[in-house]
């Protein structure tokens, strides 16, 4: 994987979002350093109301917790809806989720994101945790892509703050 643009925070500073070049697609991403072990920082990225909230009047419904799980992703009074399946799951390691379902109503393709996977990488940085978030397939190319971009890095930026 060729990483461009990459930008990584350490603990108690901000990160900037990365693109990351992943088959050929240029995906968005986005890295940090936290203070918190990885079981720490695993159990809370489980967690989805624990860091996928608080902006745009989120509605979750559903699990997150074993393979196969699914939750729904209700945001902006209806502007976002998808649903998510986890598909992966490395204890303390990696977590990935499969967009099954996408309704993005202020575009035109409303279902970008379908198909598209949510990925956490975490590892250890010498006496840190670094987090890797890398959306597979939300791309420059999309029309969602700027405000989709921008709407994680607030998510994470709040995260990164909360692993601090």
């Amino acid at each position: 994987m060729k990483n461009q643009d990459k930008t990584t925070a350490m603990p108690g500073k901000k990160s900037l979002p990365e693109i990351n070049e992943h088959e050929g697609r240029k995906d968005f991403s986005f890295s940090f350093e936290s203070s918190k072990s990885p079981k720490v920082i695993f159990e809370t990225l489980l967690d989805i109301k624990a860091w996928w909230s608080g902006i745009y009047s989120e509605k979750i419904e559903g699990a997150s917790s074993k393979l196969n799980d699914e939750f729904t992703f209700h945001a902006g009074n209806g502007a976002h809806y998808t649903k998510q399946r986890l598909i992966e799951l490395v204890p303390d390691k990696k977590i990935v989720w499969l967009v099954t379902e996408s309704n993005l109503s202020f575009v035109k393709k409303t279902g970008e994101w379908t198909n598209t996977k949510i990925c956490f990488e975490i590892s250890k940085k010498g006496d840190s945790t670094q987090v890797s978030f890398t959306h597979l397939g939300l791309v420059p190319q999309f029309e969602c892509y700027g405000g989709c971009s921008s709407g994680w890095t607030q998510y994470l930026e709040i995260l990164s703050e909360k692993l601090k």
